[in-house]
C-alpha cells in the first residue's frame, strides 16, 4: 500500500456479507478501493471471497476480547510503517482504543466509522454495563481526528451529548449500487412467481418486513406487525399477506409467525432482491435503534413503495423520496394500517431521482474522501 493508503479495522464478522450492517462495511470497502489503496483488518477466523478489491488481513480477535486484541498493537504499528499508511479507519467505536495506541506509536490519525450510536442500541437492548460502554464511546470519539456517522441525526446527536467539534465530524451513510430503476417486466414476474408459489388471488397485496430478526428493534417489529397491524388489516376489502424474511428469529416468534394464516414466513433468503421486487410495499414498523434502517435503503432502491415510522426512516430525506416513501407517526398503528389499506399498487410511483443520486456509493465515498481531514 503506498501513500495516501487507508487501513480499516473491523472486529466483528462481515463475511459473507449477508445482513445489512455486514454489506455496508463490504461494500463501502469495494467502492473506496477505486479511489484509495485500501487494506481491511478483520477477525482473524473469517473466510472472505478471493475477488474482492482490496486486502484482507484477518489478523484480530472479536472486540470482546479486549485483553488478546492487545497483542497485535506492535503487529499493526509495524504494518503501518512499513506500507506507509495514511489513515486508520475503524468500524463502530469498538476498536477506538486500538486506533488511540497506534496514532501514540505511529503518529498517524484514526477515524471511527460508526454505524448506530451504540450506547443507546445497547441500553435499548438492556445490556449489562451499557452506561460504562456510553462513557468509554463517549471519549473515545472526543479523542478521534475524525467522527463518521451514518445518519445527520447521529452525527448531531454526537455532537451535542459527547461536545464533539462540528468540522471533525461528517455523515457516510449506507448506500446501494444500483444507478437506477429496475425493469417494470423484471418486478411484474418477480410477483406473479410469489402469488403461484404460495397460491394467492391475483389482487392480493404483498407486503414485506425482513432483517436480522434477533435484532430488537426488529423482533419488536415482529410482535407490533402480529399484534398492532394484522388486526387492523383483517377488515380490509382486499386480500393481503406480510411476507417476513430473516435469519436469528427466536422459537417463539417463529412458531408465531408460522401458525398466523396472514403472514408467509421464508426464514433467510439468499437473494432478497426477489421479495423486494416482487412485493407491492414494504413496512417498517421499528421505533427502535439509531442509525440508518438499511433495509429501507434497499427497498427504495428497488423501487419499492415504502411505509414507515419516523423513527424507522431517520436518515432518509423526505426530498429526496418523495411520495415513494411513506412516513407515520411512530406508534400511530391506526394510522399506519390505513396507509397500508390506502396502497393502490396499480398505479406505481417511481423512486425519484435524487434517491439514487445520494445513495449510491460513489457519491457516499466521494463524500468521504472530501471530509477526510488534512494530515
Amino acid at each position: 500500500m503506498p501513500a495516501d493508503s487507508i487501513l480499516g479495522l473491523v472486529s466483528f464478522s462481515v463475511f459473507p456479507a449477508e445482513m445489512g450492517g455486514q454489506k455496508g462495511v463490504v461494500d463501502f470497502y469495494t467502492y473506496l478501493a477505486q479511489y484509495r489503496k485500501v487494506g481491511l483488518a478483520v477477525y482473524k477466523k473469517e473466510e472472505p471471497p478471493t475477488n474482492l478489491p482490496f486486502k484482507v488481513l484477518p489478523l484480530l480477535d472479536h472486540h470482546t476480547r479486549f485483553i488478546t486484541n492487545l497483542r497485535y498493537i506492535g503487529k499493526l504499528a509495524k504494518l503501518i510503517k512499513k506500507e506507509k499508511i495514511s489513515y486508520l479507519l475503524i468500524e463502530h467505536s469498538y476498536l477506538g482504543w486500538m486506533g488511540l495506541l497506534l496514532r501514540r506509536l505511529t503518529g498517524i490519525p484514526y477515524h471511527i466509522h460508526s454505524h448506530n450510536i451504540e450506547t443507546q442500541r445497547f441500553r435499548d437492548m438492556q445490556k449489562p454495563l451499557w452506561q460504562l460502554y456510553g462513557w468509554y464511546e463517549k471519549r473515545i470519539h472526543q479523542r478521534a481526528d475524525h467522527s463518521y456517522f451514518i445518519t445527520e441525526e447521529d452525527r448531531k446527536w454526537a455532537c451535542k451529548h459527547w461536545q464533539l467539534v462540528e468540522h471533525k465530524t461528517s455523515v457516510v451513510t449506507y448506500g446501494t449500487g444500483c444507478f437506477n430503476l429496475p425493469p417494470r417486466e423484471q418486478k411484474r414476474l418477480c410477483r406473479e412467481q410469489i402469488l403461484t408459489e404460495n397460491h394467492l388471488h391475483p389482487d392480493t397485496k404483498l407486503f414485506l418486513f425482513n432483517g436480522t430478526l434477533d435484532y430488537l428493534p426488529n423482533a419488536d417489529a415482529i410482535r407490533i406487525i402480529i399484534h398492532e397491524i394484522i388486526p387492523r388489516l383483517i377488515n380490509a376489502k382486499q386480500p393481503f399477506r406480510i411476507l417476513i424474511c430473516g435469519n436469528r428469529l427466536e422459537k417463539k416468534w417463529e412458531k408465531a409467525l408460522l401458525s398466523n394464516p396472514h403472514i408467509l414466513y421464508k426464514g433467510f433468503v439468499p437473494d432478497i432482491r426477489f421479495y423486494l421486487q416482487g412485493s407491492d410495499c414494504f413496512i417498517n414498523p421499528v421505533t427502535l435503534g439509531t442509525g440508518i434502517k438499511t433495509k429501507l435503503v434497499d427497498a427504495l432502491a428497488e423501487n419499492l413503495t415504502c411505509i414507515s415510522t419516523m423513527k424507522g426512516s431517520s436518515g432518509i430525506s423526505g426530498h429526496l423520496t418523495g411520495e415513494k416513501l411513506v412516513r407515520v407517526k411512530d406508534y400511530d398503528w391506526e394510522a399506519f394500517t390505513q396507509a397500508m389499506k390506502n396502497l393502490d399498487p396499480t398505479t406505481p410511483i417511481d423512486t425519484p431521482d435524487a434517491f439514487y443520486q445520494n445513495f449510491h456509493w460513489n457519491t457516499i465515498i466521494q463524500q468521504a474522501l472530501l471530509s477526510l481531514p488534512a494530515k
